[in-house]
């Protein structure tokens, strides 16, 4: 009984003197466990304290960068003076260029809490981002370090109406705004975000990036599914390792469409397709066959699709104008242009979201717009109903891996959405 009572003894020391060592306590600490940056004092920057030093052995105070305000500057008005800063800054180049602070970034600044001593400045933590720090050591010893804080990956789900706006019911049911620019990258050539309609719908499986309680972002989508007037247009992820495209409908089909569904970001659509318009300035009617998205000057305007520059100049009425042929099928023009793009001129090949010129009102027009136009084999259609060629289908041997992806997400979906609920 007594050779058990002094084993359990012994094990008891050996594990408090061990948790010593490798988890020490901040408490009564000197505040500096770096010795001048030796390999072990990295490896405990690492692995035991968030920002590498006993940050409640200091006093603290924090801040952001001023405008016109540089890093020398700021250590100026931490206490440094012209040499010590200067030497600092030299001492740390290699690790984070000075120059890249950003107005507004904050910072934070640790001094030494003994009032016995002279008050000194002896860490700086400039906060690069809500996730990546750097840290100054600003006295004796001179050096730099980078820090992350932790950042978890956690999968959740989406299920929004759209009521009013895209923007206030995702807000309204709780989920990021940074989910918008994701799924409108995604469904950029089958949705019209600008045209959503009350009643649609979007379901969506997604990891998000959270850092110290905060969404930072979206770290992916594997699954989503836009509903309207009980249609369903799916969307999975699936990488074939061919760098190309890695979203796919139900079918195998690339959710990257030969072309954009509008040209620009527009305001409101100010005048449509039609063979019998009222002209805004002539007051006759006459054919319309084009959209104009009405749009602030100057607006950026985008190829729809990869073509050749068949023609830019005087369009007449319609302005500076820009021609483009896309394939033996299709052709667009986009007219009452400000200005063209920087260099752009007849020949050129341009991709798909290239800018090729900004938004105006030249030629006949009552106000800035971008009046668009779409041929098919030599005729006038109306860009709003074009059905979109689509790109590359998936290889046929994934689409069996494909649809088991798909079928797993749905299920997923269905069941982080009922337990939500």
């Amino acid at each position: 009984m007594k050779s058990k009572t002094s084993y359990i003894l012994l094990i008891t020391v050996v594990t408090a003197i061990l948790s010593g060592l490798l988890f020490p306590s901040c408490t009564g600490c000197s505040g500096d466990i770096h010795g001048g940056g030796t390999t072990d004092a990295i490896e405990l920057r690492d692995t035991v304290y968030p920002l590498g030093f006993c940050t409640d052995s200091f006093d603290v105070i924090s801040g952001s960068i001023r405008s016109g305000e540089n890093f020398t500057k700021l250590l100026l008005r931490l206490g440094l003076d012209n040499q010590e800063a200067y030497n600092l800054v030299q001492a740390t180049d290699s690790v984070f260029e000075v120059r890249k602070i950003r107005v507004g970034n904050t910072w934070n600044a640790y001094f030494n809490a003994d009032s016995t001593e002279v008050r000194h400045v002896r860490y700086l933590v400039y906060n690069q981002d809500k996730v990546n720090m750097v840290v100054f050591h600003c006295i004796d010893s001179l050096y730099a370090y980078r820090v992350a804080r932790p950042v978890k990956i956690v999968r959740s789900v989406a299920d929004v109406t759209i009521k009013s706006s895209l923007w206030n019911d995702m807000v309204a049911a709780g989920v990021s705004p940074l989910m918008i620019s994701e799924l409108s990258e995604i469904y950029a050539w089958t949705v019209d975000f600008f045209g959503l309609q009350k009643g649609d719908r979007f379901r969506v499986l997604y990891d998000q990036r959270i850092c110290e309680g905060e969404i930072i972002g979206i770290s992916g989508i594997p699954y989503a599914v836009f509903e309207r007037d009980g249609k369903q247009l799916q969307a999975v992820m699936f990488d074939q390792g061919d760098g190309g495209n890695v979203y796919w409908n139900e079918k195998g089909e690339s959710m990257k469409k030969a072309f954009l569904k509008a040209p620009l970001k527009f305001t409101r659509i100010s005048s449509g397709f039609s063979y019998h318009r009222k002209h805004p300035v002539h007051g006759d009617v006459r054919a319309h066959t084009g959209v104009d998205y009405a749009a602030p000057t100057g607006t950026p305007v985008m190829s729809i699709g990869d073509g050749t520059v068949i023609s830019k100049g005087w369009g007449g009425g319609g302005g500076n104008t820009v021609k483009i042929r896309h394939n033996s099928v299709y052709t667009t023009a986009y007219l009452h242009l400000s200005r063209y793009a920087k260099n752009l001129k007849v020949g050129d090949r341009v991709r798909q979201g290239d800018v090729i010129g900004y938004v105006g009102m030249t030629g006949t027009a009552t106000g800035p717009h971008l009046d668009f136009r779409v041929w098919k084999n030599g005729s006038p259609i109306n860009p709003l109903t074009m059905e979109s060629p689509s790109a590359e289908p998936i290889k046929e041997e994934n689409l069996a891996a494909l649809d088991s992806v798909r079928l797993k997400a749905a299920s997923a979906l269905d069941s982080l959405l009922t337990v939500k609920q």
